[in-house]
């Protein structure tokens, strides 16, 4: 019922609904802007990471070009940093009290992102060091190899309106499955010890781009590790930038809610296919 009163108030019509999963076509801050405040319990974010160029990179082997979309292309470090500081702002709206956001990307916009979520009243909780052990080579031989991405996990501060102070809120943290369940996929994670920040999986694997691929696709291992630390059952999930929706299919999974809102129709037709066939294999 409270999925179905937050997506009352949005007026654009679904570009793909089914169950729970729910796809939107449209600039994330027009959606985001007709949410209702304090709605949502927690948001994925894999923004742009402003790198593409005319440079050339490896993958699979192979020589390819950076350039992963008009929508990765850089307008300058001051758009750049305005760009991550309206986001983050929405997303602070509509969270819950103690709601919180994970942000992920590499040195090229990760500390923008950190930076804006402090302006925009956001508390830091951990960074995560997701350490790809099959990374790609570094085709220069001029710098180390890039082998992880940072993740970056706040929660919503709510500011007293009378002293001008952040409300203390607690943030769900499921600390027991962490540390107690299981994580095969991860070979730094000590069966019965705390987890870390440190954590060690593979990019996504070819089952996962059975119907094509988003140039900055996550493994649903990474995603659903995330959705269980951080969520309970029947909350709802946002992803503003949702690719080819492993947010999405990590939450159905995990029974979530999931909204998931991009420009690109191509990434939202492979989210809808990926939604489908793990909804029939379910």
């Amino acid at each position: 019922m409270e999925n179905q009163k937050v997506l009352s108030k949005i007026k654009e019509k679904p570009y793909f609904q089914k169950d729970n999963f729910v796809l939107y076509k449209s600039d994330c801050l027009k959606i985001l802007e007709q949410i209702p405040a304090n709605s949502i319990d927690m948001i994925f974010a894999d923004p742009p990471y402003f790198l593409s160029s005319g440079t050339f990179s490896c993958q699979n082997g192979k020589m390819v070009s950076v350039k992963k979309g008009n929508w990765d292309l850089s307008n300058g470090l001051k758009k750049d940093f305005d760009f991550h500081l309206e986001w983050t702002k929405a997303c602070h709206r509509v969270l819950k009290p103690g709601g919180t956001i994970w942000i992920s990307g590499t040195y090229h916009s990760i500390y923008q992102c950190g930076f804006a979520l402090q302006i925009n009243k956001f508390h830091i909780l951990n960074d995560i060091a997701w350490f790809k052990p099959n990374a790609s080579p570094n085709l220069s031989c001029r710098f180390f190899t890039a082998s992880h991405e940072t993740l970056i996990w706040a929660r919503k501060n709510t500011i007293s309106a009378k002293t001008e102070k952040p409300i203390k809120t607690k943030h769900k943290f499921n600390y027991d499955l962490m540390k107690n369940g299981e994580w095969p996929e991860d070979f730094i994670k000590k069966p019965g010890l705390q987890m870390r920040s440190v954590w060690a999986m593979g990019t996504p694997k070819p089952l996962e781009k059975k119907f094509g691929k988003h140039p900055t696709q996550k493994p649903i291992n990474l995603l659903v590790r995330i959705i269980l630390a951080s969520t309970n059952k029947n909350d709802i999930v946002l992803d503003p930038f949702t690719g080819s929706s492993t947010t999405g299919l990590a939450s159905f999974l995990n029974h979530r809610k999931f909204i998931g809102i991009d420009l690109e129709i191509k990434y939202l037709d492979l989210s809808a296919k990926r939604f489908k066939e793990l909804k029939n294999l379910k």
